[in-house]
């Protein structure tokens, strides 16, 4: 990803795109892997990334140990304590009453503060999202936060995006398009595009398909296509997600976080079928072995590690969530992808259009009564 061009504040405090060192807040414990991995995907990002700085959050008993494997982190890590863990199995409600003493509380907590400029966690999504909402409030405009995802695509940049992924269930219209407007800003940010295309996730592509909110929506995000600076081309089906004729895909928290899930458990499937068929036989071998070069662009190609990283959008502060089952390269590219935003500065235009939508929403809703 790139800076781009629609970014002369950066979120809520209204600072410029950053220049100089990031600090990205980290949250040690969340992972299924455990402490170790969180380092070791820190130390593969600081590595490639001179400008970063890491404020790791977690039992330092467990830590400290573990940051003696990475000597040259020494310089560009602070440790903060942290007593306990948030789990899977934790209720969102019982960490947002409770969670103080938790490394991922304390994560956000030095996002709010300004002590780091994005916060990463492979902990619980819900719990992570309740916290973030929390300490970091919505922004104005947005009633329903939401996870954006890159997805592999066919078009020139290479990516999708696509949200929401799974912080909320539910979408009504007006939703849907601060989806479209949050998730365009995005891409222009992300992906230096002007002008991105947005689609409309439903069951066709004709204008009488889907449910009542979808049709509203279909028709507040084309009506608001100057203000959010991106092209509507209407309604897309599911095999339009990695298409190279759209940008940003948009829709609710269960058909997306679905659709990722599939997306997947897929690109494992056709990892797994491809190494089965180049090992059948010596034959199959050979002709591996002779394409290697380019059986392995595949496989990184279709690797979920390497777009790991949801990003909650809607928030006043950059949060990403790592997948919980991320290795070390997984937990790289979620530290890469939080650096990169955070330099973007991509939140202050966000924030502006998002103001303008939602009037022109609560405008279209008043004229629909009325009518």
């Amino acid at each position: 990803m790139t800076s781009a061009q629609d970014h002369p504040q950066a979120g809520a405090q209204g600072k410029s795109p950053e220049t100089g060192p990031i600090t990205i807040s980290l949250d040690a414990m969340g992972g299924d892997h455990g402490p170790a991995a969180v380092l070791a995907g820190a130390a593969r990002a600081a590595s490639r990334n001179a400008q970063l700085r890491l404020l790791i959050h977690g039992d330092t008993a467990a830590l400290e140990p573990l940051m003696t494997q990475h000597a040259d982190l020494a310089s560009r890590v602070t440790l903060r304590h942290a007593d306990r863990a948030v789990t899977m199995e934790d209720k969102p409600s019982q960490v947002m009453r409770h969670g103080k003493d938790t490394s991922m509380w304390s994560t956000i907590a030095a996002l709010r503060e300004g002590d780091a400029q994005a916060a990463v966690s492979c902990g619980n999504t819900g719990a992570l999202m309740a916290v973030s909402m929390l300490q970091l409030r919505r922004m104005e405009g947005v009633s329903r936060p939401g996870i954006a995802c890159l997805w592999p695509a066919r078009g020139k940049h290479g990516f999708n995006i696509m949200l929401d992924v799974g912080a909320d269930l539910k979408a009504d219209a007006p939703d849907l398009l601060a989806y479209a407007i949050m998730g365009a800003t995005y891409f222009r940010n992300g992906f230096n595009e002007p002008i991105p295309r947005v689609g409309l996730l439903n069951v066709g592509t004709e204008d009488h398909k889907g449910r009542a909110e979808i049709r509203a929506a279909h028709e507040l995000i084309a009506n608001c296509q100057e203000t959010g600076r991106y092209e509507y081309v209407g309604f897309v089906e599911g095999n339009d997600i990695p298409a190279e004729h759209v940008d940003v895909v948009v829709t609710d928290g269960f058909t997306g976080n679905v659709a990722l899930k599939t997306g997947e458990g897929t690109a494992r499937l056709i990892g797994d079928f491809l190494r089965e068929a180049l090992r059948s036989n010596l034959i199959a071998g050979l002709g591996a072995l002779l394409a290697s070069r380019s059986i392995e662009k595949l496989r990184q190609r279709i690797d979920p590690r390497r777009v790991n990283g949801g990003v909650f959008l809607g928030l006043n502060g950059t949060v990403v969530k790592s997948h919980g089952s991320a290795d070390e390269t997984g937990v790289a590219a979620a530290i890469d992808l939080a650096a990169k935003l955070a330099q973007s500065g991509y939140r202050g235009r966000m924030a502006e259009r998002l103001v303008i939508a939602a009037q022109a929403a609560q405008d279209a809703g008043k004229e629909g009564a009325a009518g």
